[in-house]
């Protein structure tokens, strides 16, 4: 038997590849103005980051329309015909139906078997949950179909509690009774189990920046000595934990539903834009981090956003209507970088070939020319959304607070363009770690070649250089001013 043994230099090369991420999106149909299917797999095959989509039914058109793209797609049961497919010859007729035409043109991912059974019941149907799974699973192995998983998508009910994450539990009756079974049968089939964990519905006034991955005091949990500074990870731990008291931790997890409206009932005032770009936006920086949780370091999260579409027919609560990314014309609600940019707004970064610095040199245009910055396009909302992910995550935040030697010029671009950068810089420089949902980019421009550049990157080398030092706030800008000056005078003199 031959060893594989892993060198320090080995381990770290490993550590430095990025990681790659899974985002997908819940595709729902209620709506009379949606576009066809086959334009919708064209639209997020080519103008879109999303790889995997999720339906609610079986529609053989939906299913068709992606036959070829290489999108992942995941269907489901409805909870009535779940008792039926017990029976071995329903479950192969229901095979031969609905995922043979299909496959394997069209990549199916998943089954899932019904939609929150536990939560909605009734006990007919919950009691037939997992034999279901069992005999459908059977039946796609006897047919060849190796590689489509089955799972069933649990709302977070099925927690009696999950505040601290560290006492979280099971329902009793739920947890013997049914979950054992199912994370068995997961364990049995590498199969993951799937939550859908909305913080929407745990909002408060109170909790808003918990709810929304913005800077907070967060909560600690004194059993486990871990601090949560956004309830995402809150949530994902208590039902880590809740697995793990029934000897089931090494079971996947899959985010199969979460999201936020961007409106709602008037009464819903937190149903509006900008927090559903700030959720959305958050939790795709969140999962393609490759950081985890708490207590799942390092762990991914295969994850579904709440929904693909703004659907009318949806309701009657107006929140139920507004949870899309799009509107029916393909235009965005709000931009949280699912679209795919033009490499004309993207120029690949080049590093400067210059002369070491001298280590003695404190000089801010001594610290090299390599730096993250806003891509042109990036909209307030989506930078606003980099600052709150970057302020919750460890860099600090203070000099573009008020009194800060990087608060002026007090714009949400110019923020975003210190903090940004001070993160990739903390994080070694890698380009990974400027991308912030395709909105960042790396620069090593040539001040000589736009004044409006050399501006914001004169201003950023000095606000990075201001905030190690004791300059003041007015020697910063009258530092920066007189270089731009200084440098203008040379480019047209």
């Amino acid at each position: 038997m031959t060893t594989l043994t892993l060198t320090p230099l080995l381990v770290l090369l490993l550590l430095l590849v990025p990681a790659v991420t899974s985002i997908g999106v819940n595709y729902g149909t209620l709506a009379d103005n949606l576009p066809p299917p086959a334009t919708v797999a064209e639209f997020l095959k080519t103008n879109t980051i999303i790889d995997r989509v999720r339906i609610f039914d079986v529609n053989p058109e939906v299913i068709q329309a992606f036959a070829g793209t290489g999108i992942l797609v995941s269907v489901t049961i409805p909870n009535g015909d779940i008792p039926s497919l017990t029976d071995p010859w329903n479950a192969r007729r229901w095979v031969n139906s609905n995922i043979k035409p299909f496959y394997p043109a069209t990549k199916i991912h998943y089954i899932c078997v019904g939609t929150e059974v536990l939560h909605w019941g009734p006990q007919s149907i919950v009691d037939h949950l997992v034999p279901a799974m069992r005999v459908l699973h059977a039946t796609l192995v006897k047919a060849g179909i190796k590689d489509v998983k089955v799972s069933t998508p649990h709302s977070l009910s099925i927690l009696l509690k999950s505040n601290p994450p560290s006492k979280a539990l099971f329902r009793p009756g739920w947890d013997v009774g049914n979950l054992a079974p199912i994370l068995r049968f997961h364990r049995e089939t590498k199969s993951a189990f799937m939550v859908n964990p909305y913080t929407y519905y745990a909002y408060t006034p109170g909790n808003e920046s918990y709810c929304l991955f913005k800077p907070n005091a967060g909560l600690y949990d004194k059993a486990t000595g871990k601090r949560y500074t956004n309830q995402f990870d809150q949530l994902m731990d208590a039902v880590y934990v809740s697995m793990k008291k029934l000897g089931y931790p090494d079971v996947e997890i899959i985010v199969a539903e979460t999201g936020w409206p961007s409106g709602g009932d008037p009464q819903n005032t937190h149903a509006n834009v900008a927090n559903a770009a700030a959720y959305n936006g958050g939790l795709i920086k969140k999962v393609s981090s490759g950081l985890g949780t708490p207590l799942m370091p390092g762990r991914k999260f295969e994850t579904y956003i709440f929904s693909l579409f703004n659907e009318n027919l949806k309701g009657p609560s107006l929140d139920e209507k507004n949870f899309g990314l799009f509107r029916p014309d393909f235009t965005q609600v709000y931009d949280i970088g699912i679209m795919h940019r033009s490499q004309s707004t993207s120029p690949s970064p080049k590093s400067p070939s210059t002369p070491s610095p001298s280590p003695k040199s404190s000089s801010p245009l001594a610290q090299g020319k390599r730096w993250c910055v806003p891509k042109p396009d990036a909209t307030d909302v989506a930078l606003q959304s980099n600052i709150d992910y970057i302020c919750s995550n460890g860099i600090d935040c203070s000099p573009t607070q008020p009194g800060g030697p990087c608060f002026e010029p007090n714009t949400v671009r110019a923020h975003a363009s210190f903090l940004m950068n001070s993160y990739y810089q903390a994080h070694g420089r890698h380009d990974l770690d400027c991308d912030f949902a395709h909105t960042g980019t790396v620069a090593s421009t040539d001040p000589s070649k736009s004044i409006t550049i050399l501006s914001l990157s004169a201003h950023l080398y000095f606000c990075n250089w201001a905030s190690t030092t004791n300059t003041s706030p007015f020697e910063l800008n009258v530092f920066s001013l007189s270089f731009q000056v200084m440098v203008t005078v040379n480019i047209f003199r």
